[in-house]
């Protein structure tokens, strides 16, 4: 109970900088690595950006149609070839069931390594993407690592809950699940959690709420309707269309919580 209590004093920092631009990056991001999980449903208008922000991609299986069918038209390129040639994944993973195949000859004629777990059916696509990172990734730096996954949200509720439990699987790593209108992440129960809001590019619409455990006492700052050691379980109260109102929300919690912020509309003219 001591570690566990002097653990649940440790500040974890989150940030949505990887949507800025690389030249407006804030000097005290607390994350310096990123890694881009890309799965089969429409990218959103965000890619290029968070593309030019990770140091490694990996789509899991379909999502490279979704690179190959969708990127150009996100670009102001004006050669479909040279923006396909661009844009590769380091990595194709997954039971290979959606990927077109002359698709997945174009990417490993150009470097991308093909990872067939067409053997494994136990577990979902990102679950085997999220898996190989957890693995490839140093203890000592999975703290300086954010996982950006497009395509989790929208599509059949039972692929977006899936995705969600893949939060609770790898709650030692940084993931934020992605859409067009909002973003997720998990603030685990074992620290505090200081949310850096970007106002240009999220909010001000914001959720917090427990799923699988629920909370005896989460106290927040920085909303409009702010929590004081509050209770919140399904079929009680949880926080919903809660607002930001400061450059810093705080949370801590007895439970894990799923944090989510809705996002505004970005502007691409600058990568």
């Amino acid at each position: 109970m001591l570690w566990r209590t002097i653990r649940s004093m440790d500040v974890m920092m989150h940030s949505s900088s990887f949507l800025l631009p690389k030249l407006q990056q804030p000097a005290n991001t607390p994350v310096k690595n990123y890694a881009l999980v890309v799965l089969n449903q429409h990218l959103p208008r965000s890619m290029p950006r968070l593309w030019s922000h990770a140091n490694l991609r990996i789509c899991a299986d379909g999502g490279a149609n979704r690179i190959f069918d969708e990127m150009f038209q996100m670009t102001n390129d004006e050669d479909e070839k040279a923006t396909r040639n661009r844009y590769i994944p380091e990595i194709i993973e997954g039971d290979m069931d959606s990927i077109r195949p002359e698709i997945k000859l174009f990417y490993s004629s150009q470097g991308s390594k093909i990872s067939d777990k067409s053997h494994n059916q136990e577990t979902t696509d990102l679950h085997k993407c999220i898996s190989r990172i957890h693995h490839h990734t140093p203890d000592h730096e999975k703290a300086n690592l954010c996982v950006l996954v497009t395509g989790a949200l929208g599509g059949r509720f039972d692929h977006e809950a899936a995705n969600i439990n893949v939060l609770y699987l790898f709650s030692d790593m940084r993931i934020v699940l992605l859409s067009d209108d909002c973003l997720i992440r998990l603030l685990p129960r074992t620290h505090r959690h200081e949310l850096y809001i970007e106002s240009s590019v999220e909010g001000p619409h914001c959720g917090l709420f427990p799923v699988g455990a629920p909370s005896t006492s989460t106290t927040t700052t920085g909303l409009k309707w702010n929590l004081s050691e509050s209770k919140m379980r399904f079929g009680s109260m949880i926080s919903t269309s809660n607002i930001v109102q400061s450059a810093k929300v705080t949370v801590q919690s007895d439970a894990d919580l799923l944090w989510t912020i809705s996002l505004r509309k970005p502007d691409l003219k600058s990568s």
